[in-house]
């Protein structure tokens, strides 16, 4: 055992840690040093808690710190950078699971011990609450993500109300439990809650899908607050207040963005699927697209004297990134100026643009954000978009119809010249069809992204 002084101070370091983690993580090039004070602080964490008065047995916790431990390690090996937006989902999914464990746990012991009382009864129900939406929520976010069902948002008649009779149920139930001491009632409430986390998500579109992994971190986050104040952990609280804090105004950010209400985006949200897209619309105006071979791309880049990238989800799921930083070299040994276009809301989650390009070592005083760089569009020869789609769709600007509509999108159509590279004519994610493909300055190369780049690489080599 250590002195309470002791154990207070090792938890302050810690919070200290976690709060440059964060900062560290706001911006790519401190990222590293960021996660590593992230992971001292849980380590310091972890071994505190071990020492605390109240912990009387290790058996159990060695246990599952061996068996996390393992499982842990062998996803970190195995999976791929275009899966770590449904990872992220399915670890806040775990987050809001254990919330609603520990919550039911502690009402049992503290019941059989006679301690229960109204303040740590409101805890709970909150706690249960929070994590249960938290939980089955970021489910039905790992299944869209994961393409395991449709992406597209599913509504009916009455969704709004409903969510809103379950969310006052929810409330009343707690009430009951809490005045009542009625553990039946909080049960249902739990249930009710479980419910309302997959009612919450569904009608929420592909496009707005960002956005809802953002806060669901931040659900997670207040999930794991509760359980601190359940369990009397300061530094859970203090953790769970961050990572709370932070994924709401990073929802909020990206919301501005995207020139998008978070309120709307939570009860509603838009876009379909590519499958949605009408089949005849798209073979019809593809016969006006003009295609471009790899070849052809590579002259006009290697004859240019600014060319910027724009990376989107179809990079991730090629993991085309290193033959990007190949074709960047080579571009670069001719003189050209390259830079890199990264929209907020590009890939499936905050930053995963920036995140793959990290991993193939492209410098990061070459990668921009979107309105660092778009006033650069009309100045650059040629804008090459590789697997991006609705954050470069004119049609957010200009036609009102469009779901899209008041989105801040990428200006690649300023360039001169426009090449994308698709793999076919299907919609992006939203499901919304791409007016910039049928524009006179742009061609599509078709294929692999990660293909096309290792061809456009060694075309360039050879200039």
């Amino acid at each position: 055992m250590i002195s309470p002084d002791i154990f207070a101070f090792i938890y302050l370091v810690a919070g200290v840690l976690f709060t440059f983690g964060l900062k560290g993580l706001s911006n790519p090039e401190s990222a590293r040093n960021g996660n590593n004070a992230a992971m001292v602080g849980m380590a310091l964490a972890i071994a505190a808690t071990l020492f605390d008065p109240s912990v009387k047995g290790f058996g159990y916790i060695v246990a599952g710190m061996i068996a996390g431990g393992i499982v842990g390690t062998i996803i970190a090996l195995k999976i791929q950078m275009k899966a770590m937006p449904q990872l992220v989902a399915a670890f806040h999914s775990l987050v809001g699971l254990a919330a609603v464990v520990v919550a039911i746990g502690t009402y049992l012991s503290h019941h059989n011990q006679g301690t229960v009382n109204k303040l740590l009864m409101t805890e709970l129900f909150l706690e249960s609450f929070i994590g249960a939406i938290t939980f089955t929520g970021s489910v039905i976010a790992f299944g869209k993500l994961q393409e395991l069902f449709r992406s597209a948002p599913v509504a009916f008649g009455g969704q709004h109300m409903l969510n809103l009779a379950m969310g006052v149920a929810a409330f009343v139930l707690g009430g009951v439990f809490v005045f009542q001491d009625n553990f039946p009632a909080f049960l249902v409430l739990t249930v009710i809650s479980l419910v309302l986390g997959v009612t919450l998500i569904i009608p929420i579109g592909g496009a707005d899908m960002p956005v809802v992994v953002s806060m669901l971190n931040s659900y997670s986050g207040w999930a794991a607050a509760a359980t601190g104040f359940t369990l009397n952990n300061i530094l859970l609280i203090i953790t769970g207040a961050l990572v709370g804090s932070s994924g709401a105004i990073l929802s909020y950010i990206m919301c501005k963005a995207m020139n998008r209400s978070f309120i709307s985006v939570i009860l509603g949200g838009f876009g379909g699927t590519a499958e949605a897209a009408d089949p005849a619309m798209t073979n019809a105006r593809a016969k006006g697209v003009k295609e471009a071979a790899v070849e052809d791309a590579a002259f006009m880049m290697a004859n240019a004297s600014k060319v910027i990238i724009i990376p989107g989800y179809g990079m991730a799921v090629a993991q085309a990134q290193h033959a990007i930083k190949e074709m960047m070299e080579a571009m670069q040994s001719k003189g050209v100026t390259v830079k890199f276009a990264i929209h907020p809301v590009a890939g499936r989650m905050p930053g995963h643009m920036n995140v793959l390009l990290a991993e193939a070592d492209v410098p990061y005083d070459v990668v921009f954000e979107m309105e660092e760089i778009n006033n650069e569009f009309s100045t650059a020869d040629v804008a090459f978009i590789i697997g991006a789609n609705d954050v470069v769709n004119p049609d957010a600007k200009s036609v009102k119809t469009s779901p899209l509509y008041g989105m801040p999108i990428l200006d690649a159509y300023k360039a001169k010249v426009v090449f994308v590279n698709k793999r076919s004519m299907r919609a992006g994610y939203s499901g919304v069809d791409n007016s910039l493909f049928y524009m006179d300055n742009t061609s599509l190369v078709f294929g692999d992204a990660k293909s096309v780049c290792e061809k456009l690489a060694a075309s360039l080599h050879e200039r």
